[in-house]
């Protein structure tokens, strides 16, 4: 059973970064697209943004220009490097294997194999 683990995660203060990093145990989602999603308690999991098998990306209006994310298929490994955080970033970051296409819209399509999580604290 292909697994993704999540690291990277931490305290940060306001302004600094973190990478975090999703290593599956094997190669088979290279050519899917993977997603960065995040939590807080209480509300649902909201899509931070996604790489498509072709390497583009797309982001949520409240990370762009701050979080970039890249991958290294040679790794398995997908990355999610954020920048100049903010409190309101605190969460537990998940990552998500999709499908190997996206919708028509450019939309991602959200799969079945998630990471266990990591938690980002942003302190102000």
């Amino acid at each position: 059973q292909v697994q993704l683990v999540e690291s990277g995660g931490g305290l940060v203060q306001a302004g600094g970064s973190l990478r975090l990093s999703c290593a599956a145990s094997k190669s088979t989602f290279n050519d899917n697209a993977m997603g960065w999603y995040r939590q807080t308690p209480g509300n649902q999991r909201e899509l931070v943004g996604y790489i498509s098998g072709s390497g583009g990306t797309n982001y949520a209006d409240s990370v762009r220009g701050r979080f970039t994310i890249s991958r290294d298929k040679a790794k398995n490994t997908v990355y999610l490097q954020m920048n100049s955080l903010k409190p309101e970033d605190t969460a537990v970051y998940y990552c998500n294997a999709g499908g190997f296409s996206l919708h028509s819209d450019g939309t991602y399509i959200r799969g079945t194999y998630w990471g266990q999580g990591t938690q980002v604290t942003v302190s102000s």
